[in-house]
């Protein structure tokens, strides 16, 4: 089912959006196999290989749901701009709003609408603001569930017992050093990366317009995945930072009980 869900976002836009060309169908398919395979390949395993919490829902099901809205209501929004329906207009109506109301000095979605070139038609301008809005008001919510969920519902003692090794994969034990502060180090990490990323992505594709042209992003195809990357992997990012900074203070805490354990014993056994 997974697979089938993975297959599904990749081939959304494609198969949603009007006038996809022959090639850019082929294209999709493929890609939409390819990732369908090694979800399949990654769930099917009894351990994990790539994927991080993977035994520790809802981590996983949060991002997919923040991706897969994303490139839904953006699919939407583009498409309706050839075949306007109540849906499409109500959907561009609340892009523009969240949009405009993000769109102050400084933001990552000024930031994004100075990304493009002074002679930008005015309706790619919006069209780019309305994505972006809605991408990291989506990537905004992802975030604070995912935080609601480690504060007030105790992920992931709630779900039983957590295996840290087997949660993070990519994560090696025996890298050197101490794994609390390495857990820490990464945390805080991926904390500020996730934060300064929609910042500098934007400052970094304007810095280098000799060799990007930002006009491109004109293509609904594009316009959709750039949004959703540029405001998916900062979120997830931080929520990733957010976790290790959890399992982190897990392994303190567990840490310290075991001190005061053995500081107890050995005052009893005196």
């Amino acid at each position: 089912m997974r697979a089938i869900l993975v297959a599904l976002l990749v081939a959304t836009p494609s198969l949603l959006l009007p006038d996809t060309g022959t090639d850019t169908a082929q294209l999709v398919v493929v890609l939409a196999i390819l990732a369908s395979f090694m979800t399949f390949i990654e769930y099917y395993g009894q351990y994990p290989s790539i994927v991080e919490f993977r035994f520790a829902p809802p981590f996983n099901r949060i991002k997919f749901i923040g991706l897969a809205s994303t490139v839904f209501l953006l699919t939407v929004i583009l498409r309706g701009a050839h075949d306007p329906t109540g849906w499409s207009l109500f959907l561009t109506q609340l892009g523009d709003g969240l949009g405009r109301a993000i769109d102050f000095p400084y933001s990552p979605v000024r930031l994004v609408v100075l990304m493009m070139p002074p002679d930008a038609d005015e309706a790619l301008v919006t069209s780019v603001r309305t994505a972006a809005g809605l991408s990291y008001t989506i990537s905004i919510v992802m975030i604070f569930v995912f935080i609601t969920a480690v504060r007030l519902f105790g992920w992931p003692l709630r779900n039983g017992a957590f295996n840290v090794w087997v949660n993070l994969p990519l994560f090696d034990p025996t890298g050197g050093g101490d794994v609390l502060y390495r857990l820490k180090r990464d945390a805080g990490l991926n904390i500020v990366l996730g934060s300064l990323l929609p910042f500098l992505i934007p400052a970094a594709i304007k810095a280098a317009s000799d060799l990007i042209d930002p006009i491109s992003i004109a293509n609904p195809q594009t316009l959709i995945w750039t949004m959703t990357a540029w405001a998916f992997l900062p979120a997830s990012m931080l929520m990733r930072g957010v976790a290790m900074s959890r399992i982190a203070e897990m392994i303190e805490d567990k840490r310290k009980r075991a001190y005061a354990r053995a500081e107890a014993e050995a005052l009893h056994s005196a």
